[in-house]
């Protein structure tokens, strides 16, 4: 018999496979990047069909299996319900590029903790905050994989304060120098 393992988790994306099944990349609070396959996910009968959709904060429980993760079942949290269409594209790209630069399964709670918070701010996002909000992801992304230094990070303050009125109003003053420290930091990384 496997364990059945119950964690907090952030859908990144899904790929329909078959009939009704899907894969998807969840970043869980206590397995970092994962890969799992969700039988039946699909089918409207499915109670996990709307704990499992793409940008979804979820409660999931997972059993690890000789053929690798399965997602046991699902349960919403907190969707990215936004009609905004700028916040939407520019979460799915954060999600893109965090599944592009996480090794694997690895721990990593003050990334999730970030992505969670980015998740929230996203959904509060008005059109004109989306480009600036998703700079300021994507660097603190980058910073806590490594990527970027403290130093060059100065302009950004705490993730708890991350995207608050004034501590966007203070990054827009070095926007574009903190574009050019992602840009260079995006280009060291050759992924």
């Amino acid at each position: 018999m496997y364990a059945k393992y119950q964690t907090d988790a952030l859908v990144l994306g899904t790929v329909p496979q078959g009939e009704a099944d899907m894969r998807v990349t969840l970043f869980t609070r206590e397995f970092g990047l994962i890969r799992a396959r969700a039988s039946a996910a699909r089918k409207e009968s499915s109670r996990m069909r709307y704990g499992l959709q793409s940008y979804t904060q979820a409660r999931v429980s997972l059993v690890r299996g000789t053929s690798g993760w399965r997602a046991a079942g699902a349960r919403a949290e907190a969707s990215l319900r936004t009609s905004c269409r700028e916040a939407h594209a520019s979460f799915a790209r954060v999600a893109r590029l965090t599944i592009r630069l996480v090794p694997g399964e690895e721990k990593n709670e003050k990334l999730f903790l970030l992505l969670c918070s980015a998740h929230a701010a996203f959904n509060q996002a008005t059109p004109e905050q989306c480009a600036l909000m998703e700079l300021v992801c994507v660097a603190q992304v980058l910073h806590t994989l490594g990527y970027l230094s403290n130093e060059a990070l100065g302009t950004v303050h705490a993730a708890d304060t991350l995207f608050s009125i004034d501590s966007l109003t203070h990054v827009s003053t070095a926007q574009d120098e903190l574009l050019t420290l992602v840009n260079r930091a995006l280009t060291e990384t050759h992924l």
